[in-house]
């Protein structure tokens, strides 16, 4: 199953509510995951740009968008973002694709 990482950080009504009720969140982001087939692998509260950086396992990059935005709409976190990611091997994969069509596009204006 394809993995993607997520990025997002808690609006002042996230905070709020995580002063107000702390908690590890795991398990309600894995409630949602599994209604679209997916899974948490790791979840980290960080420092930074970013508070949460969730790594996920979904079908597709669609679930994992569907769910970002369905977090976002409960205005606790702000800048969701949601990337693919893929293991070496896989990526390897990605470049042999790509160096075979190097050449076959023709820039505009070409």
């Amino acid at each position: 199953m394809p993995l993607f990482i997520t990025y997002a950080s808690y609006s002042q009504n996230g905070i709020k509510g995580l002063l107000k009720k702390p908690e590890n969140r795991a398990e309600a982001i894995q409630s949602l995951l599994s209604k679209v087939g997916g899974k948490v692998v790791a979840l980290y509260m960080t420092t930074g740009a970013n508070d949460v950086v969730l790594v996920s396992e979904a079908p597709d990059g669609a679930d994992t968008v569907a769910v970002g935005m369905a977090v976002a709409a409960s205005g606790s976190v702000t800048k969701v973002e949601t990337v693919r990611a893929w293991t070496g091997d896989e990526f390897a994969g990605i470049a042999q694709k790509a160096a075979s069509l190097t050449g076959a596009y023709k820039p505009p204006g070409s």
